[in-house]
């Protein structure tokens, strides 16, 4: 077949469908590099949505620690770690102070009563009260505490004794406070139950 198409139309329409076919790549280099512009668009939209919401969590952590009162809280925590320390204080010392206080009850002499027992820092101690009709009634509380024959203690030191005559119970006038060492072969510890046995 003969093309006798002129020259100058044969160059015109060969520009034609190289300018349509560059046409098309230019637009598809646009929609690619749109496409890359959305995603970094929408990364950089997600990533300040992303700082925001961890800084309002922050924020509200904060909040809430500060509202929690974390000072009451640790005093708390103070007075139930007290209280355990002397539950382990009592279990560490290991008296069966129901046999003890039965023992010591009947060394008290008549006209005296105990009132309180603890539990010394000093190891193997016990700091007793008591209260007597008088003055000789409470040095002789110490003495029978004292006595190796009740196997209790085998050291009873008075802290302090005081009568005074307008005291609550006019009975019993006199209080008497005393620091007594248990026995090392003192039937009334479990150590030494075990060890009897």
């Amino acid at each position: 077949m003969i093309n006798l198409i002129p020259t100058g139309l044969k160059d015109s329409v060969g520009y034609a469908r190289r300018n349509t076919s560059l046409f098309k790549w230019v637009l598809t280099l646009v929609g690619f590099m749109c496409g890359i512009l959305i995603i970094v668009a929408l990364g950089l939209f997600y990533m300040d949505r992303s700082i925001n919401s961890l800084s309002t969590r922050l924020d509200r952590t904060k909040s809430e620690l500060n509202a929690q009162n974390l000072e009451d809280t640790q005093t708390k925590v103070d007075e139930i770690s007290g209280s355990l320390k002397l539950v382990v204080q009592v279990l560490s010392r290991e008296v069966l102070f129901s046999e003890l206080i039965k023992q010591i009850g009947s060394v008290i002499p008549a006209n005296a009563a105990l009132t309180d027992l603890e539990i010394s820092k000093v190891e193997g101690a016990i700091d007793l009260s008591a209260i007597a009709a008088n003055y000789n009634t409470a040095t002789q509380v110490q003495v029978n505490l004292a006595d190796p024959g009740n196997k209790i203690f085998d050291q009873a030191d008075i802290v302090n004794i005081s009568c005074n005559e307008t005291s609550a119970d006019p009975r019993y006038p006199c209080t008497i406070n005393i620091r007594a060492r248990f026995a090392k072969k003192n039937p009334f510890l479990f150590i030494n139950k075990g060890g009897s046995s």
